[in-house]
């Protein structure tokens, strides 16, 4: 049952899922306003999440993530936020989540141009994005009160569908 009383709206999911894209439709929807975890992390540290990734690693980032207190969003979440369980347990409290689901194939044609993703600058990124997801797809679904699968969609239909659902939960 979703809980349409929590006024946030968290996105969750593996890079490339289109958390960022989705979310930003999402609240024009929802006429909430959107955040970006990656961005709001680069203007609170002033300097870019590759630099984090260099300097602390794959384990600095969750702990710079921190769900906001606001009311009324739509936070697109970076991929990894979900390591830290008190991470997990933040959004699931103050917030709906929403596990937007891609495939490793899906998530290879999404990113396969991307400089800015410092967990893909690896000999073999498929098979780090089978690692990532081997390890992250149970917490995702942990905390997850909806998921949608994001797989060969359109942003506005994916959006859309997330709209109609927690609409319908919300008359319920």
């Amino acid at each position: 049952m979703i809980m349409l009383t929590k006024r946030n709206i968290f996105l969750i999911g593996p890079m490339g899922s289109g958390k960022t894209a989705v979310g930003r439709h999402l609240a024009r929807l929802f006429r909430y306003e959107f955040h970006d975890s990656d961005a709001d992390i680069e203007a609170k540290t002033g300097v870019d999440i590759p630099f984090i990734f260099e300097k602390e690693g794959e384990t600095g980032y969750p702990r710079r993530f921190s769900p906001r207190c606001l009311e009324s969003i739509v936070l697109a979440t970076g991929g990894g936020a979900v390591i830290d369980p008190a991470n997990r347990r933040a959004l699931a409290e103050r917030g709906v989540v929403v596990y937007l689901a891609t495939s490793v194939n899906q998530q290879i044609e999404r990113t396969r141009h991307a400089r800015h993703r410092p967990l893909l600058q690896v000999t073999d990124p498929e098979q780090k994005l089978k690692d990532l997801m081997a390890r992250r797809a149970v917490l995702y679904a942990e905390i997850a009160d909806l998921t949608v699968t994001t797989d060969g969609r359109r942003v506005q239909l994916v959006a859309e569908e997330i709209h109609q659902e927690l609409r319908r939960a919300q008359k319920t």
